[in-house]
């Protein structure tokens, strides 16, 4: 069956007559054309076309050529809860016919093709946290449960009851997609929750996360609410985290757990292969931040050293540990490792690559890692800003060629993704410094 045909039986078995044709830019942004079922063939066979310039962080100016976007049957996935007879595909773009190097779902797929060279097949989980939000008169916000005003509001029975219609609906949708969503709960934060799906292949979690943020977001708007996955909305409280489960196959085989009678001195039942891709996480740590926290907020949750709850659940340094959350890397199992630096604002097609091009960097070279609970010995505290952790980016060739990794192989010398990503990020941070905030007014406007 032909990529055209498959795309419209899709659509008719599943009764869809609207098709978002949807991709990301650099920023994670979720741009789409919505498509009539009447012209699924011409979708499936010549894509649809954006002016690059205007979706955003995509490498293109206004002068360049169209930005077409190719659709992937494999994530065609029908969302009638949003709108009865609608429909998503992700998208890969291309320009002239060829993929474009600064779209992140190409990166990730390079990335894939890279860890297949090495005889891996990567394998991911992500855990989305996010706010429920409303906005008052005077444009404040708050949380959208007035009652949700508990001091330790985690796991609270009462709050996650009164958001039961909302995790309900979000929970079925999951499963009626078929991704098996196995928990919802309150957060740490008042108004925030997390729900959680089976883990799977890379690039298909990677779309999933993008569709779950979609989903959140149009269902917590038809109910008057805000979802949002701002890592730090409140000073006083726990940031919202995206959170990856990391693990690799090689020919369906698990590589993560030691062998039988394998020599294990850190005792936390993992095989050489994947302690070395956790040294690989950690060594690339300051530079995999700029990817997986990649705002200027992000660094509000990273740096928070307090909360109303007691406790910020973001690591300050690049340490490993087992079933211990303080650390970058957690070792839940020897089946997999938690890379718990990312958070809510990161685009998980970008946070993912840069995540397996650290990782497998270290099994490349076969890198050490220290006793339990540590870290490398230059590695000190994650950068303190987006403007350290950019610097650290384009101090590291690992994580610059993650996100050069989808340029073809004699293409323009001139191109470099890695450059003009640190370019958008120092620009946004400087941005951010150049707004008088609240902050400032309190502290000088009468102190001298």
């Amino acid at each position: 069956m032909t990529e055209k045909n498959e795309l419209a039986a899709l659509c008719e078995s599943t009764g869809t007559t609207f098709i978002l044709a949807l991709f990301v830019d650099l920023r994670g942004k979720p741009c789409a054309k919505l498509v009539p079922v009447e012209a699924v063939d011409e979708l499936a066979e010549d894509g649809v076309g954006f002016a690059g310039y205007a979706v955003g962080a995509m490498g293109q100016e206004p002068k360049d050529p169209d930005l077409v976007a190719i659709p992937d049957p494999a994530s065609f996935t029908p969302v009638p809860f949003i709108k009865e007879g609608l429909a998503i595909v992700h998208c890969d773009p291309y320009v002239e016919g060829k993929p474009w190097p600064y779209a992140p779902r190409n990166i990730l797929k390079a990335l894939i093709d890279q860890a297949a060279d090495a005889g891996f097949e990567p394998w991911v989980g992500a855990e989305v946290e996010y706010f429920l939000l409303k906005r008052g008169a005077d444009g404040s916000l708050a949380t959208a449960d007035d009652h949700d005003d508990a001091a330790q509001p985690c796991y609270d029975v009462r709050g996650l009851t009164r958001m039961y219609d909302h995790l309900a609906a979000i929970s079925t949708a999951m499963n009626t997609l078929g991704w098996g969503n196995y928990a919802n709960d309150h957060e740490d934060g008042n108004g925030q929750f997390e729900q959680n799906f089976k883990y799977a292949e890379a690039l298909v979690t990677a779309d999933r996360v993008v569709t779950l943020r979609y989903l959140l977001s149009m269902i917590a708007h038809e109910a008057g609410m805000i979802a949002t996955f701002m890592p730090k909305p409140f000073a006083d409280r726990t940031g919202s985290g995206l959170h990856f489960h990391l693990s690799l196959t090689t020919a369906g085989t698990p590589a993560f757990p030691a062998a039988p009678g394998e020599d294990d001195p850190r005792g936390l039942g993992l095989s050489a292969t994947a302690y070395s891709f956790v040294a690989g996480l950690l060594e690339h740590a300051p530079a995999l931040q700029s990817v997986i926290a990649p705002t200027v907020n992000s660094y509000k949750r990273t740096g928070a050293v307090s909360t109303t709850s007691g406790a910020s659940w973001a690591p300050r340094k690049a340490t490993y540990g087992g079933n211990d959350r303080t650390h970058y890397v957690r070792v839940p199992d020897q089946h997999r490792v938690e890379l718990r630096g990312g958070d809510g604002s990161a685009n998980p097609y970008l946070a993912i690559a840069g995540a397996l091009g650290a990782g497998l960097d270290g099994i490349k070279r076969s890198a050490a890692l220290g006793p339990v609970g540590s870290g490398p010995e230059d590695a000190g505290e994650l950068p303190l800003t987006l403007l350290h952790a950019v610097e650290q980016l384009e101090a590291d060739p690992v994580l610059s060629a993650v996100l050069d990794a989808g340029i073809p192989e004699g293409g323009d010398p001139a191109t470099s993704v890695a450059a003009y990503f640190a370019r958008l990020k120092r620009e946004e941070f400087f941005d951010y410094h150049a707004a008088v905030s609240t902050w400032e007014i309190d502290h000088y406007l009468t102190a001298f």
